[in-house]
């Protein structure tokens, strides 16, 4: 994922800052060309082959459990290949996160999101930075589609310009990977606000970790909704290590004895 591209561009550079300063987020279509996603698709479906029954159950989510079909998420991809390890770093992906941070950045995450057909569960409102526990909150999530995404088969929606306004509060949701969430989101803010991009394969969606989003459930027929998260903290972002443990400790707890891990 190294090549000499569009992104040296400094009036792009300008305006990709420029709108994720006033947005809290950017829409990159095309970000990968129909070959880089062929190649990354090809990939992953060796990777879900080869290396799940090999990965700890905290790294994979399935919508049920007991339903091997159903998988939901793959975590930090990057620890079991190398060739996602280099999706992450020193990457097109890492440039862009660094221009629009305006600072050296840290990848922290690569992920597969899948939400399948008929039974993938909406993703409640909530705020990545909520996770990160940050000083400054600086960091970038993105979201690229692996294939078609819309209204029917859970397209994401951000509040434009929420990441200027702090962090609202969050509370359990039973969620699998998304434990947390806005507790007074809806209403007014949902019908007024709300923006939505529907995607195709390799289209980018990237977002400030203080920004509001959500996404839809999966309601199509036969559909999945197959996507690739990256998570970058800018380079002046200081870690809570003692909260992220104990947070992480209490989730492991709480999903194990759900029996949803």
């Amino acid at each position: 994922m190294k090549r000499v591209d569009d992104l040296d561009d400094k009036n792009l550079q300008k305006k990709l800052r420029n709108d994720f300063l006033a947005d809290g987020f950017i829409f990159f279509p095309g970000f990968l060309n129909a070959l880089e996603i062929s190649e990354v698709t090809e990939r992953l479906n060796a990777f879900k082959k080869s290396q799940i029954e090999h990965m700890p159950r905290s790294d994979v989510y399935y919508e049920d459990i007991n339903d091997k079909t159903s998988l939901k998420q793959l975590q930090r991809l990057f620890k079991y290949d190398s060739f996602f390890a280099d999706m992450m770093d020193s990457s097109r992906f890492e440039k862009l996160a660094s221009i629009l941070l305006d600072d050296g950045v840290v990848g922290k995450n690569i992920q597969y999101f899948n939400k399948p057909p008929k039974i993938g569960q909406p993703t409640p409102a909530h705020q990545d930075g909520y996770y990160f526990m940050l000083e400054p909150n600086e960091a970038v999530t993105m979201w690229m589609a692996l294939e078609p995404v819309d209204e029917e088969n859970g397209c994401v929606r951000y509040i434009k310009g929420s990441h200027l306004t702090g962090m609202r509060e969050h509370g359990k949701t039973g969620t699998l990977g998304f434990s947390q969430g806005i507790v007074d989101y809806g209403g007014k803010e949902t019908d007024e606000n709300e923006v939505f991009y529907p995607t195709q394969a390799g289209d980018l969606l990237v977002h400030h970790s203080m920004t509001i989003h959500r996404a839809d459930g999966n309601s199509s027929e036969n559909r999945t909704r197959q996507a690739m998260g990256f998570i970058y903290y800018a380079n002046k972002a200081k870690e809570d290590y003692e909260a992220q443990k104990a947070y992480q400790k209490k989730l492991a707890e709480d999903l194990t004895k759900e029996n949803k891990v």
